[in-house]
């Protein structure tokens, strides 16, 4: 693209300095031409006065001498000779030519000399080595004397090959500017286009942070913001899709905790150690898959939430599920705060998901037999969900938060309270661990009911909690 902008450039450049250098040389040549014949109608002019006057030779001399042209040896004069009359006898009509008066070197052909002086018109003649002036001037008698002025060729072509010379010059100067132009242009043009197809080139090889400096033209702007936004867009929806792969797989983890627990109890045998063994063999291909998904994806916010639901009811019904677990582990259970509706910004699922994450660390990272509680608190502006064990607790809770980390223990992929954060945060809330009053864990969940309420509403309400707690 660029080269043949370039070329374009190149060949109206070239049209428009041949369009306009070819007629305007002819004018110079022209001009030139037109000044040496006025030049020399000007010389002419002034022997005229002269030969109104006189016709004697050395006063035609003299008259000759004081001008430009004769000083250089470039006017003649041809004076006609007098006419004589004859008488009757010789039964003559008029007058006979006695001779011609010359005065001046001249150049002329002698019969344009006579056409000159019998038809009194000015007249031009090429001649050796330039052009002769012929110009006509009444003389005393009724006589037409010719005026010869000699015009050399060096004046009449005067300037022309200097201003041609300019003329090509500054011609050459046009086309070499043009395509200096071009060329910059389709520079500025053709980069941003190479930098375009070199980052979709990128992208479609798997390099996901290429992105394009918005540069160029004004289209190729546009084009650079419209590849950067679905640059974007790809990274974002592959993060979506390996956070949904590692957060599917491990709500997979509930499940087989179940599966775990269950096989423990199953006593000995071949039946029951195959059984252990294939949930233990399940397990890990999870926990595999969510490691997997995690060392694979992008960091990038999730999606924002926009539904809502009940948390009191979806906390009873997964209380629902875990209490047969725990029934059957001897694990003391205990739920408050969900006898009526509890409105809060998370969906469902995502809710569920999140109360399964946090019930199944606790079966899976304290002994058997631990008890644990559920305490749901609602205030004006947030809901706290605290999920509290009597277990040995979490060594270092800064770490357990933070995603792929985990706290360390055997089957911890550390995505539980990952997941758990991220629901916290999409309403504008938090998560904290903390000693319980059980002696064990406490995930104390901030579920802000107005974006950005969360930290200030849950500090309220986790004092009023705290003041109950004391009072109980």
């Amino acid at each position: 693209m660029r080269w043949a902008l370039v070329k374009v450039c190149l060949a109206v450049t070239v049209m428009v300095v041949v369009a306009f250098a070819i007629p305007l040389a002819l004018v110079v040549k022209e001009t030139a031409r037109d000044r040496a014949f006025s030049n020399a109608e000007r010389q002419a002019s002034t022997v005229g006065p002269a030969l109104a006057i006189t016709t004697d030779r050395r006063e035609l001399q003299r008259a000759i001498a004081i001008t430009q042209a004769g000083a250089d040896g470039r006017i003649a004069v041809h004076v006609p000779a007098a006419r004589k009359r004859t008488g009757p006898a010789r039964g003559a009509k008029g007058a006979a030519p006695h001779g011609e008066m010359r005065v001046g070197h001249s150049r002329a052909p002698r019969e344009r000399l006579e056409a000159a002086q019998r038809l009194g018109r000015a007249s031009t003649v090429a001649v050796e080595g330039g052009f002769a002036l012929l110009r006509p001037t009444a003389v005393a008698g009724g006589r037409v004397a010719v005026v010869e002025i000699f015009v050399p060729d060096d004046e009449v072509t005067n300037g022309v090959a200097t201003s041609w010379i300019v003329l090509a010059g500054v011609g050459i100067a046009l086309i070499v500017g043009s395509v200096a132009v071009a060329d910059r242009l389709g520079t500025r043009m053709v980069r941003p286009a190479e930098r375009l197809a070199g980052a979709a080139h990128d992208l479609g090889e798997g390099k996901l942070g290429v992105r394009v400096p918005e540069e160029g033209p004004t289209e190729l702007r546009s084009a650079a913001v419209a590849f950067n936004s679905m640059a974007d867009q790809v990274v974002r929806l592959l993060a979506n899709e390996r956070e949904l792969a590692a957060d599917l797989s491990h709500r997979l983890r509930t499940p087989l905790t179940v599966l775990r627990l269950n096989a423990a109890s199953l006593g000995e045998g071949d039946a029951a150690d195959q059984t252990r063994e294939a949930v233990a063999q399940l397990e890990g291909e999870v926990d595999t898959i969510i490691r997997t998904a995690r060392q694979q994806k992008a960091q990038s916010p999730g999606a924002a939430v926009t539904s809502a639901s009940d948390a009191a009811e979806v906390i009873r019904e997964r209380m629902g599920f875990w209490s047969a677990l725990a029934e059957d582990e001897g694990r003391e259970a205990r739920l408050a705060g969900v006898d009526r509706p509890v409105r809060v910004p998370v969906a469902r699922g995502e809710l569920a998901a999140a109360v399964d994450a946090m019930l199944g660390n606790v079966f899976r990272h304290t002994p058997e037999g631990t008890a644990f509680s559920v305490d749901v608190h609602s205030a004006e502006d947030a809901v706290i969900v605290l999920v509290s064990d009597a277990g040995p607790g979490i060594a270092d809770p800064e770490a357990a938060l933070r995603r792929g980390h985990g706290d360390g223990g055997p089957g911890s992929t550390g995505l539980g309270l990952d997941i758990v954060r991220r629901v916290a945060e999409s309403t504008g809330g938090d998560v904290r661990l903390g000693r319980s009053v059980l002696g064990g864990t406490e995930i104390r969940v901030w579920l802000a009911l107005h974006h950005g309420a969360g930290v200030r509403g849950g500090g309220r309400v986790s004092h009023r909690l705290r003041r109950r707690r004391r009072g109980a």
